[in-house]
Formats: structure tokens, sequence, C-alpha cells
């Protein structure tokens, strides 16, 4: 091992929760801070609680109603592509074949 190039290792790291739960751990910073921990997070308290980071939930509704009114707006793709498929191009053999 190369020495001076490795962080310092803090055994007693202080992490400290939005809820206000604090503990400590070792880290290489000597204070960490976290938004859910095992105090607060719904799979440890068996509470059914609804987590939204930074309004992501709503962000991604309203991107599910914006495709849902371009959907009805432009049209399925698909569909579009299979009534192109539908309108086959004839090649030059079936024109003069035609005739």
């Amino acid at each position: 091992m190369k020495i001076k190039i490795h962080p310092q290792y803090y055994l007693d790291a202080q992490v400290v929760c939005a809820c206000g739960n604090t503990f400590t751990t070792g880290s290489t910073k000597q204070t960490i801070t976290v938004e859910v921990c095992y105090k607060c997070h719904p799979f440890y308290t068996g509470e059914h609680k609804f987590l939204d980071r930074k309004g992501r939930v709503d962000t991604f509704q309203k991107k599910q109603a914006y495709a849902k009114k371009y959907k009805v707006a432009y049209g399925d793709k698909k569909t579009k592509k299979q009534d192109k498929k539908e309108k086959k191009v004839k090649t030059l053999r079936e024109l003069l074949q035609e005739r």
C-alpha cells in the first residue's frame, strides 16, 4: 500500500437523520446527514407511508398525463407503422407486369 494517499477513517462518525435520530458508525467523513434511517423507514417501521423525494412522484405523474394527451392527439406510432406496411409500395417489376 502507498503511504499518505488513503483518506482518514473515523471509527466514531456521527450519522444524523432528518427525523432527528443519530447514531455512530465508521466512515471517512466525521458527520453524515441522511433523509431516511432505520427508525423512520417504512420497511423497518411497518408503516406504509408515502416517501416522495424532491417531488419525483409528481413529475412522474405529470409525464404520464402528458403521454396520454400526446397519444390521443397524435395517435399511436404502432398503428401508423402498420398502416404504412399495409400501403405496400409496388416494385418496378410489379408495375411493369401490370401493363
